[in-house]
């Protein structure tokens, strides 16, 4: 398996703005979907957002929606989340994941094949 490379991340004051980025590179063959999910330390893994490559229909955790974007490239296997308007509560590690084939609603963490390998979000007050 082609593995996932994550970018981005770091600190930020709240209200500020991050950008994360993941890729599979040098896969030829697109995913069925890609994902972000978030821990926190002493916290369960959870739903950021996800992405199907067949209908482009990005989806949302309530906690983000209206603050944070997903967006990629299926062919190329690559997924971004904007994060906009960025809160303490929002300070986590950040992992990008794929679903290879087959069908999912890309809400939960079993529904994955693959992970990135985490990026640090850090944001202050």
């Amino acid at each position: 398996q082609v593995p996932l490379v994550e970018s981005g991340g770091g600190l930020v004051q709240a209200g500020g703005s991050l950008r994360l980025s993941c890729a599979a590179s040098g896969r030829t063959s697109s995913s069925y979907g890609m994902g972000w999910f978030r821990q926190a330390p002493g916290k369960e893994r959870e739903f950021v957002a996800a992405i199907r490559w067949s209908v482009v229909s990005p989806y949302y955790a309530d906690s983000v929606k209206g603050r944070f974007t997903i967006s990629g490239d299926g062919p190329r296997n690559a997924v971004y989340l904007q994060m906009n308007l960025l809160k303490p509560v929002d300070t986590a590690v950040y992992y990008c994941a794929d679903k290879l084939q087959g069908s999912s609603i890309l809400e939960y963490p079993a529904d994955y094949d693959q992970w990135g390998q985490g990026s640090q979000v850090t944001v202050v007050s």
